[in-house]
């Protein structure tokens, strides 16, 4: 570098933090779309319509025969055999009323060994 002037310098110096800088912008951004990607892939996992099935299935059944032991093993073995989870529920008939209303409690658990969910659920009847 001796041969070179000042100017020169200046432009190889200016060149070689421009790569640097280049270099370390490149590592950030990889590390960010990793990050990303994995945010999305565990959103992905999320097993939303497969709970929606089995609430929808436990309100109905709540609706129509809440005391069938049936009805609960045949949902327990769908879900065991369709999602691959752990679906149960309780229902306690009749757990508070006022003038107009009575209200069944339901508690739906749902578990596929990634994703827990829990829910309390109240089922009004009018009197």
């Amino acid at each position: 570098m001796e041969r070179i002037n000042e100017e020169g310098q200046w432009i190889v110096l200016m060149g070689f933090i421009i790569s640097v800088s280049l270099f370390v912008l490149a590592i950030i951004i990889n590390q960010s779309v990793t990050v990303g990607q994995t945010t999305s892939e565990a959103v992905l996992e999320f097993p939303k319509n497969e709970i929606r099935e089995v609430r929808e299935a436990v309100i109905d059944i709540a609706k129509t025969q809440p005391a069938s032991g049936t009805l609960r093993d045949d949902l327990d073995a769908l879900a065991m055999e369709r999602m691959n989870a752990f679906v149960s529920y309780d229902i306690d008939e009749g757990r508070y009323q006022d003038i107009y209303y009575k209200y069944d409690e339901i508690q739906i658990r749902f578990s596929n060994g990634v994703t827990k969910y829990n829910e309390t659920y109240w089922l009004a009847e009018k009197i």
